[in-house]
């Protein structure tokens, strides 16, 4: 097949690859904005290679590789926790923009090399100037563990042509039980994680909103309070002392508000 026509074939899975990462990056957003958590970590995504994609086709005897290949398209959502990854498939569930062609849950049924991980196959809707069709994506959900053990088999496949020496392959698998372990790990503390970064979030938001007024004070002319405010930042723990922080804030907001109303 000629490059050109590639070209045309693969736009749509580029189009996709990148609506689908704004998409899913703004629910992170949403959550932080309203100072909550989020259960995504961070959001990337792929269009496959050419040549991976006709490796694959001839591996599975593929001839309809649009209809029959899933993972032209590619996201990948990380999590902190485990958790995380079936509220993630919950929200991918209630949309009205794609639609679930099938799931595959191999964190409940992990496959016999220890790769676990949640796999979500759906058809997007991508309008282009050649107009509106439907693709597949497959869009993989996984813990940070998971992610850093999947990434490293990936290396040792590619490098080992997808025959890896079997005693690589059994201590990938203990790796892989270790990292799951971690998981559970961090799931039996996870509210007090939380809790301790979102309370994080709100401090930092808190210090930049704090930094943006005393520089509306100094534009004001303002500049012995604009210091005096800054030094007061610089005299507290701001690591922990959130209640100085809200009322050094509450200072600035009440002293701006002065000017607002002159």
């Amino acid at each position: 097949m000629e490059y050109e026509k590639w070209d045309e074939i693969l736009a749509p899975y580029n189009n996709a690859v990148e609506e689908l990462k704004v998409k899913f990056k703004n629910i992170r957003k949403e959550f932080l904005t309203k100072g909550e958590y989020s259960p995504i970590e961070f959001v990337t995504g792929r269009t496959k290679k050419i040549s991976s994609i006709m490796e694959k086709a001839k591996r599975l005897g593929v001839k309809d590789i649009e209809n029959e290949i899933e993972d032209i398209a590619g996201i990948r959502i990380m999590c902190q926790f485990v958790e995380d990854i079936y509220t993630i498939v919950g929200f991918i569930k209630s949309r009205s923009d794609m639609s679930i062609v099938y799931e595959k849950d191999y964190i409940k049924n992990f496959k016999d090399s220890g790769y676990r991980s949640y796999h979500v196959i759906i058809r997007y809707p991508i309008s282009s100037i050649a107009g509106s069709k439907e693709i597949l994506c497959e869009i993989q959900i996984r813990t940070l563990a998971m992610n850093f053990w999947a990434t490293i088999e990936h290396s040792l496949k590619y490098k080992y042509e997808h025959f890896i020496p079997e005693n690589i392959a059994i201590r990938l698998r203990r790796a892989a039980d270790a990292a799951f372990l971690l998981d559970q790990e961090m799931s039996e503390i996870r509210e007090d994680i939380m809790k301790a970064q979102v309370m994080f979030h709100a401090k930092s938001v808190t210090l930049i909103d704090i930094l943006d007024k005393v520089k509306q004070l100094h534009s004001l002319g303002e500049h012995e309070k604009a210091i005096m405010y800054q030094e007061k930042l610089d005299k507290i723990d701001t690591q922990t002392n959130i209640i100085q922080i809200v009322a050094i804030k509450k200072e600035v907001e009440d002293l701006l508000e002065k000017y607002e109303n002159i």
